[in-house]
Order: C-alpha cells, then structure tokens, then sequence
C-alpha cells in the first residue's frame, strides 16, 4: 500500500545534470504506490523489479530518483530493458541471485509496456520466466488531481504563469495522459509566447484547439 504521508512531489538528487522541467516528480494516483515500492528493493521477488508507464510518464525519472535514493551497489537500473539483448538481461538477473551484479544488489527494468505484451515479447524461455515471476510495478493514468498539479508543475518548469483556476478548466477538457498534458502547457506556452500575451483563457482555448481540433473543442 502507498504511503500516505508521501509528499505532492520529490525532488531528483541528481539535479544538476538534468533540464529545469525534469527536477521534480509530481506524486499521485498514477504513481505512488510505484514510489512507495521503489524505496524497498529488499522486498522485491527475488531482488528484482519491472516498472512499465506511457510515455513522459517519468519512469525513467523514478529510476534515477530510486538509483540515487540507495546509492552506489545497491541498485542497477536498465532503462528500455525491451531494447537489451535477453542474454545479457539473463546474467544480470542471475547475477542479483548471487549477491549482486557490478552496478547494484537489486535490479530494476524499465519499459514502456510490461512484459509479455505486444511492446516486449521475450523469446528466451528463461528469462521470460523469470522476468514473469519479479514484481511488476506499472504507472497509472493520473487522476483529476494529479492532472491539475502536472499542469502547475509543467508551467512552472516552463516559467510559464497561469491564473488561478487553470487547472480546474483544462483538467476536464484535456486528454487524461502524461504525454497529452505535456503538449497542452507546452502548447499554451507556445501560444502565448506568440501572440506575447498572458496565458488567459484565450490562449487555453487556442491550445485545445490546436491539440484536439474545433469539433472536439465544442464537445468539450
């Protein structure tokens, strides 16, 4: 179960080497029980983890969060895990079997797609039983309170200003994923930098207009 007390967002430790946007992770629905599970490697099956999500989710994001939160030794992290050879994956989950591979003494896969789906289809029997049998940790869809604190925070990457009551219009009218909230707050801002004008509700309504086109503008 998550824990309760985690904050609304964690910083990265490694904030000097990454662009202004990626220095904090909003927490909520979609990921807090992932956060929670990511601070107990000891408790994974057999010392290993798979974390899938969308895109721009912040899988990747959590994994350094999670590399610099153990430090050195205790944990490898193996972003795109569907893009390494499965022989090499197989010594490495062999490797934490045995007290531990170079990087760390628990490993953590990411991927876009959990295994055994269309995205990551394992060929060797092998490690597709044993990738099958680590704990499988998956970022969710955000909620409506999630979606509103990923608008505020990606604006406020961007230096991007938004009145009060932003979130509480876009939320609704706004596909509900990672990816698509990103290009929103990167779209107002593009708006708003062109017609060199507050980002106002005008400036949102272009922005849905862009993205979803007039028709699904009046729907919405």
């Amino acid at each position: 179960m998550a824990d309760p007390e985690l904050p609304s967002q964690i910083a990265l430790p490694l904030s000097g080497s990454l662009p202004l946007k990626a220095q904090r992770i909003v927490v909520g629905n979609a990921n807090a029980a992932v956060i929670d599970a990511l601070q107990s490697p000891d408790r994974w099956p057999f010392r290993v983890a798979v974390l899938a999500g969308p895109p721009r989710s912040g899988k990747s994001l959590l994994g350094r969060w999670a590399l610099g939160l153990h430090g050195a030794g205790q944990l490898e992290v193996i972003d795109d895990a569907p893009g390494w050879d499965e022989t090499a994956l197989f010594h490495c989950w062999n490797a934490v079997q045995q007290g531990g591979t170079r990087e760390g003494a628990a490993l953590l896969l990411i991927a876009t797609t959990t295994p055994h789906t269309e995205g990551w289809r394992i060929s060797l029997p092998d490690l597709a039983s044993r990738i099958g049998g680590s704990l499988q940790l998956a970022i969710q869809a955000p909620d409506d309170v999630m979606a509103g604190e990923l608008i505020l925070a990606h604006a406020e990457a961007r230096g991007l200003s938004l009145p009060d009551g932003a979130a509480d219009y876009l939320v609704p009218r706004t596909t509900r994923s990672f990816a698509a909230i990103e290009a929103l707050v990167a779209t107002i801002d593009r708006i708003s930098l062109e017609r060199q004008t507050p980002a106002t509700m005008s400036v949102w309504r272009a922005a849905l207009e862009a993205l979803h086109g007039p028709e699904q503008q009046r729907l919405l």
